[in-house]
């Protein structure tokens, strides 16, 4: 059963230096909560590994223009010109991957998988430095897996035991990313008694995840 604790005692296990995994796909899905909490502790020298850099002043964007972050490995950085521009003053170190690519170096992490052969990106920038191998006369790209020191997931219902049930886009890498990361810190919209999701609709079970996030009291 997963450990319900604060934000603020969940994001201060990440230290400077950490390797993160964060869900969502331009802030949807993104735990807004514990973004919040990051920049608040101001943790320096983060490397971030998420769909996309999102915008400014929106999801993993707020981490960008606290100068948190010194590395992200990403497939596209296109709707955050502050990511550009940090990239361009050799302030971040922007490793771009294949969105799908991505998906699946994630995956083959948290799935004990030992490499992902992929056709995509062969012949282009993202071949360099790159193994290839030949099979059936074609040429692929042999990527290797991800993982990360945390993963930093949201997701739309959560029971008391830490059981995520995902909506819409959220579940395009926050379940992928929950089995790739050695500490799993969940923040849920809503926390609800355990039986109210039906088991089919459980996509990260409680036994990966480590904390979930409490829910905060708020006056007005």
């Amino acid at each position: 059963m997963s450990e319900i604790i604060s934000a603020a005692d969940a994001v201060a296990q990440i230290k400077d230096g950490a390797v993160l995994m964060i869900g969502g796909f331009m802030g949807v899905g993104t735990p807004p909560r514990l973004i919040d909490e990051l920049v608040r502790q101001g943790q320096k020298d983060l490397t971030v590994i998420a769909n996309d850099t999102a915008r400014p002043g929106v999801g993993i964007g707020k981490l960008i223009e606290a100068h948190q972050v010194s590395k992200v490995i990403t497939s596209h950085i296109g709707t955050n010109p502050m990511t550009q521009k940090q990239m361009i003053d050799g302030e971040i170190e922007v490793q771009l991957v294949p969105q799908g690519t991505l998906a699946e170096r994630i995956r083959a992490g948290g799935y004990g998988l030992g490499a992902v052969v992929t056709p995509t990106g062969v012949g282009t920038l993202a071949a360099e430095g790159r193994q290839t191998i030949e099979l059936e006369g074609k040429t692929y790209l042999i990527e290797m897996p991800i993982k990360a020191d945390f993963a930093l997931v949201n997701a739309k219902l959560s029971d008391y035991r830490g059981n995520l049930m995902y909506a819409l886009t959220a579940r395009n890498f926050n379940p992928l990313m929950a089995m790739a990361a050695e500490t799993v810190i969940a923040e849920a919209e809503s926390i609800v008694p355990v039986g109210v999701i039906a088991p089919d609709m459980i996509v990260t079970p409680h036994v990966v995840v480590d904390y979930l996030v409490a829910k905060e009291n708020r006056n007005g």
